[in-house]
Order: structure tokens, then C-alpha cells, then sequence
């Protein structure tokens, strides 16, 4: 027990290796085009505003977007997903596969569910003791069920879901635009030094990996933020990318795909001021999605909306355990 204890807090450390790998970097490059490029290397005022001023900026909130990746805690079921006492001791005593789907179906019947398992029951876990929600998939490295999981990401130490999910597209956006600004910014000055019409000093170092450095990170995030944009044009997590969710008629991987303006605004919000600014503004709580196939009609949180949250608690209760929550906006 002590030596399980004992690997976990080590674990935990280790895992914030990579957040402090990039933190590091991130604040090497700081200084190097602060103080080594703007005040060392620049001979132009007004040139040295423009850069520091823009530099600020970018600087402030690739930052800001960090830190929200990292530490905004991902959102997890609420209680109307758990099983009650009872509903979890009559599942429990149930030694027949049979009837314990049946007994979750029933229970499911309640809930704004339409995702199925691979085998068609109703997906559950075991180990947090609650049906998912559509979306929901445990984190064995967080230990916990995630809503809208969409991975566990080592460079933010957090997994990335419904909570935070807005987050790391800004982080990742931001990052670019970081990289893309200390690359353009420099090069002429890699330029100068290259060829011998600046003197060697501790500022060519800096400006030469300066530009190495901002260039490889732009490639490699280029690639996963143009990934993750056609996650979003598609409605799809990376794990739906991967394996496409089950719906009581089969396998759809197009099944939360509502045409790219929705499916933009069920991350982002619909007020698109507030798109680009690290807030949370996703629409919804994280339990349900509005259906490709589903109508307005026929929509389970418009119509039942009442039966399901009176048997789990009312909205403000979801909101306290499980962070922001958004009143989900449908259209036919």
C-alpha cells in the first residue's frame, strides 16, 4: 500500500516534466528577445517599441491560454449519472451480464444518453460507478470519467475535454502566432550575424537559436493545431476520430457533426467576440450534444428535460461540481 503510494506521488511529479520543460523555454526565449535582441541588438527606438509592444502581447496570452490548459480542471459527470444506493446494490447483487444491462438500460431510460457501447449496452464504468454520459470516456491517467474527452496531454499535464478543450485550441493558436512572430523578427538579425555584420557576442547565440527554436515549435504545432481545426469543422474528439462513437442504429462518426457554424459554436460560444479570449464559453454542460439526425422535436433535453434533472438535482448543483454551465441552444 505504502510502495502504491509511493509510486503515485512520484508519478505525479514526473508528470509535470514536460510543463516545465516548455515553461522553460518559453521563459529563455523571453529573455533572449527582450533583453539579448530588443535592448543588445536593436539600434532603432521606434523599432524596439513595435517589437517589445507586440512582443507583450503575443507573450501575455500564449501565457494566459497555458495556464488555463493546464489548470482549469476537467469536467466530470454529475450526480444524475451515478447510480443511487439502491439502483447500485441491485446491480452489484446481479451475478447475470443480462440483467445488469437491462438494469442499466432502465436507469439509462432517464438520462439524455444515445451512445452506445461496442457490444450496444449501455456504456458504464466500473470503476467510477456511472453511466457516460454521450462522449464521456475514463482517463486512466487522471483516474476519473472526463466529459468530452478528447486526450490526456502531456504538454499541459491535464486532459483535454469539455472544460479546457477551447483552452488548448487558443493555447495551441497562440503558440503559433508566438513562434511565427520571434521567427519573422529575427531573421533578419540571424542574417546580420551569419554573415559578420554584427559583432560576436552572447547575443548571436541567442538570436541563432532563437530562430531555430521558434521554428521547429511552429512546425510541430502546425500540424496538430490543423488536426485539431478539422476535429472541430467535424464535431469530433481525437478518440471519435480514432473510433467512431456507437448509436443505437451502428457506428456513425458523423453523428455529432450539426454543419460547421454549430459545431463551431458548441466550442467557442455564439458570441464571437469572446472567441479568441481565454473564457469559458462552450455551449452546454458536457452531458448532452445535439444530434446530425436528431430534430428540435425530438430533442430528449428539450422534452424531458424536467423528468431527468428532477432526478438528479437541478442545474446550479451540476454547475458547483462540474464549472461552467451553459443553457444548450438547438435548431431544427
Amino acid at each position: 500500500m505504502a510502495l502504491s503510494r509511493a509510486l503515485r506521488c512520484c508519478q505525479r511529479i514526473f508528470s509535470w516534466i514536460p510543463v516545465i520543460i516548455i515553461s522553460s523555454v518559453v521563459l529563455w526565449s523571453y529573455y533572449a528577445y527582450v533583453f539579448e535582441l530588443c535592448f543588445v541588438t536593436l539600434t532603432h527606438d521606434l523599432e524596439r517599441v513595435v517589437y517589445l509592444s507586440i512582443f507583450h502581447v503575443c507573450f501575455i496570452m500564449f501565457c494566459w491560454t497555458y495556464w488555463k490548459a493546464i489548470f482549469t480542471p476537467p469536467a466530470t459527470p454529475s450526480k444524475k449519472f451515478h447510480l443511487s444506493y439502491s439502483d447500485k446494490e441491485r446491480y452489484e447483487l446481479e451475478e447475470r451480464p443480462d440483467v445488469q444491462k437491462q438494469i442499466l438500460a432502465d436507469i439509462a431510460k432517464k438520462l439524455p444518453i444515445f451512445t452506445r457501447a461496442q457490444s450496444g449496452a449501455i456504456r458504464f464504468c466500473d470503476r467510477c460507478q456511472v453511466i457516460k454520459p454521450d462522449r464521456c470516456h475514463h482517463c486512466s491517467v487522471c483516474e476519473t470519467c472526463i466529459l468530452k474527452m478528447d486526450h490526456h496531454c502531456p504538454w499541459v499535464n491535464n486532459c483535454v475535454g469539455f472544460s479546457n478543450y477551447k483552452f488548448f485550441l487558443l493555447f495551441l493558436s497562440y503558440s503559433m502566432i508566438y513562434c511565427v512572430f520571434v521567427a519573422s523578427t529575427v531573421f533578419q538579425y540571424f542574417l546580420k550575424f551569419w554573415v559578420g555584420d554584427l559583432p560576436n557576442g552572447p547575443a548571436k547565440f541567442h538570436v541563432l537559436f532563437l530562430l531555430f527554436v521558434a521554428l521547429m515549435f511552429f512546425v510541430s504545432l502546425m500540424f496538430l493545431f490543423g488536426y485539431h481545426c478539422w476535429l472541430v469543422a467535424k464535431n469530433r474528439s481525437t478518440l471519435e476520430a480514432f473510433s467512431a462513437p456507437v448509436f443505437q442504429n451502428g457506428p456513425d462518426r458523423n453523428g455529432f457533426n450539426v454543419g460547421l457554424n454549430r459545431n463551431l459554436q458548441q466550442v467557442f460560444g455564439e458570441d464571437r467576440k469572446l472567441w479568441f479570449i481565454p473564457v469559458f464559453t462552450s455551449q452546454g454542460d458536457g452531458h448532452y450534444f445535439p444530434l446530425r439526425t436528431l430534430r428540435e422535436s425530438e430533442n430528449p433535453l428539450l422534452g424531458s428535460e424536467g423528468k431527468w434533472m428532477e432526478d438528479g438535482g437541478s442545474d446550479e448543483e451540476s454547475a458547483d461540481e462540474n464549472g461552467p454551465s451553459v443553457v444548450i441552444r438547438t435548431e431544427s
